[in-house]
């Protein structure tokens, strides 16, 4: 039983009879009633005033009048200005509640037909992945498989930079301060080793361009004349023109940070169905680049570097190809983006989380695309995210002061193990059990933290504040979720979680009970909501919305102690669906809930 439709239905009889006028099921505006106000529905009546014909007041008020004494869904009403404010009975929801019981794969949508692209962490070679990479980690994540439920097939990618000065940059400082050493020789992962080098170019650099500037050197020619810079931009071209020795020195490297990426990548519970390599691409996007010149989409400046000129779109010019012939970020961009197109030519939207600071390179990405005749160029979609903030402020990688992903989630883990020895939540289990128990606070309290904020916003992580078992954090959905898990153990033994004829011979239901099969009505739609705005975020509020409301029942309504049977049996079940919802709604979070604490 779909109860919108019914109420839809209804809604259209009411309004033929009262009114002696037709309406279509698509003019009935339906939205949930604002929680000051009694009722579960709420009827836009100033659409249907001119066929009506009277005010909106008096509109809500015969409808509601009518469906009260007609309808069997409907049991009260109240009008607020125009507004039709509809409480249902307690069967109606009853049947509610029985339609997603018998439902098999409760919150997974039929299937759309369409297929998405979706990528997400997109790192360079040259560091190993921080704070911000989490953020986008896990968005990227949960948006591939909110789209799934919603019906969409999905095809989870990155695009490794792998390539460009900055690779260099981590290459020339290896070799020139090295020694030969390798992550089994320091004990170091490979792309903490890489970042080390990285960060010890930055510092010689900068020794550099001071010491040229005390020689009488103004600091932008001190930032040319660099030898340390020089020599990666050799190291660069020798790269491009496919030197034997350089070219065996970048795969070894690439390959430690890659060992180094897989390990952050199964910590973070994320995957990927293709990877694609910036080395593999940027030819096809220099091509491409090349192509565009001959048909004067593009042009060239005297120094024989590559433009594209936007000012027909009110932005500027845009570098594609250096003057040395090397590619920029751009070029690079246009070669993925059409060889994805090529991979997959069923996808009907590229969708790239990357942070907002690249909200200018995407626009013009996108409209590159478009001139160069790509008719898919529209479909591209940048999910854009704020930058993520430590109460200790902003992350500079080049400096080594990255917030390391690696450090912050085995923080979060061992913060989890010390709340809960606190609290005395791991009584009973093995010592397996306990450590799996932190691995999953500990997770789950960054993701949801992460997570729970509107994807556009820049925020501030409170490890502290995220680990909480009290308030809008992820350990307080899982302990929800623990909970119930003993409940339905208890009816096991008890021999009571077999609903029987509960469901069809019950009379009423607590103000509670109904809330909260309310909330579990509107699963379905959230998903939906949450798949056509990329928004993680809508799934995480529900999803603690639910649990909060569980826990209000929880504390208003006795479970063991009742003792009407149907009652009884009727409240196992209700727990039963409501915490294999939770768990539905936070493994699209990428969270997992745990069964006992």
């Amino acid at each position: 039983m779909n109860i919108e439709t019914t109420l839809q239905l209804a809604v259209k009889d009411a309004f033929n009879v009262c009114f002696n006028a037709n309406i279509e099921q698509a003019q009935i505006t339906l939205q949930p009633t604002r929680k000051e106000f009694e009722g579960s529905h709420t009827l836009v009546c100033f659409p249907l005033v001119k066929l009506s014909k009277k005010s909106p007041e008096q509109t809500a008020n015969e409808l509601g009048d009518y469906l009260v004494r007609n309808s069997s869904i409907v049991k009260a009403y109240n009008v607020i200005k125009g507004f039709l404010n509809l409480e249902l009975t307690d069967r109606a929801w009853l049947n509610v509640f029985q339609t997603i019981l018998q439902s098999e794969d409760y919150g997974r949508l039929p299937s759309s037909g369409k297929e998405v692209m979706v990528e997400y962490s997109s790192p360079n070679t040259n560091k190993p992945l921080h704070l911000g990479h989490l953020r986008n980690n896990f968005l990227g994540w949960s948006v591939s498989e909110i789209l799934k439920a919603a019906g969409h097939g999905v095809h989870k990618v990155q695009i490794i930079n792998d390539r460009g000065i900055h690779i260099c940059k981590s290459m020339v400082a290896w070799l020139k301060f090295g020694n030969g050493e390798t992550p089994e020789s320091s004990g170091k992962k490979g792309d903490k080793l890489i970042g080390d080098y990285y960060v010890r170019f930055d510092r010689e650099y900068k020794q550099q361009i001071t010491e040229l500037e005390a020689s009488g050197m103004k600091k932008e020619e001190a930032e040319k004349e660099a030898p340390i810079m020089k020599e990666a931009q050799a190291l660069l071209r020798k790269w491009e023109q496919k030197d034997p020795e350089v070219y065996e020195l970048w795969d070894k490297m690439n390959q430690w940070v890659y060992a180094g990426f897989d390990a952050t990548y199964r910590q973070m519970g994320v995957d990927f169905d293709k990877l694609y390599y910036e080395s593999d691409t940027y030819l096809l996007g220099k091509d491409e680049v090349l192509k565009g010149l001959e048909k004067g989409i593009f042009y060239q400046k005297e120094d024989g570097s590559v433009w594209v000129d936007l000012s027909d779109k009110k932005l500027d010019q845009k570098l594609l190809l250096r003057a040395d012939g090397t590619s920029v970020y751009m070029t690079q961009d246009i070669g993925t983006a059409i060889l994805r197109f090529r991979d997959f030519p069923g996808i009907s939207r590229q969708i790239y989380t990357v942070g907002n600071e690249q909200e200018y390179h995407f626009k013009v990405l996108f409209i590159i695309l478009d001139k160069l005749g790509y008719s898919w160029a529209k479909e591209c979609y940048h999910l854009s995210y704020g930058m993520v903030d430590l109460p200790s402020g902003k992350m500079k990688s080049r400096e080594g002061t990255v917030v390391d992903a690696d450090d912050l989630m085995q923080e979060m883990i061992d913060t989890a193990e010390e709340h809960t020895r606190e609290l005395g939540k791991i009584e009973g289990l093995s010592e397996d059990q306990a450590d799996h128990l932190y691995h999953d606070l500990g997770l789950g309290a960054l993701k949801y933290f992460l997570l729970k904020v509107d994807p556009r916003k820049r925020m501030l992580f409170d490890p502290n504040e995220s680990i909480q078992f009290q308030g809008h954090t992820g350990p307080f959905i899982q302990y929800t979720h623990a909970r119930i898990s003993a409940i339905l153990r208890k009816a096991r033994q008890l021999e009571l979680d077999d609903p029987g004829e509960a469901l069809e011979k019950l009379d009423d239901l607590h103000p509670a009970e109904l809330n909260v099969i309310n909330l579990l009505n509107d699963f379905e739609g959230k998903i939906k909501e949450a798949a056509d705005s990329y928004s993680p975020d809508i799934i995480a509020q529900y999803v603690y919305d639910l649990a909060k409301e569980y826990n209000r029942f929880y504390q208003e309504v006795s479970i063991f102690n009742e003792e009407d049977q149907n009652a009884l049996r009727f409240r196992v079940v209700f727990s039963k669906v409501t915490s294999a919802v939770i768990k539905k709604g936070m493994a699209l979070l990428g969270i997992d809930v745990p069964e006992r604490m």
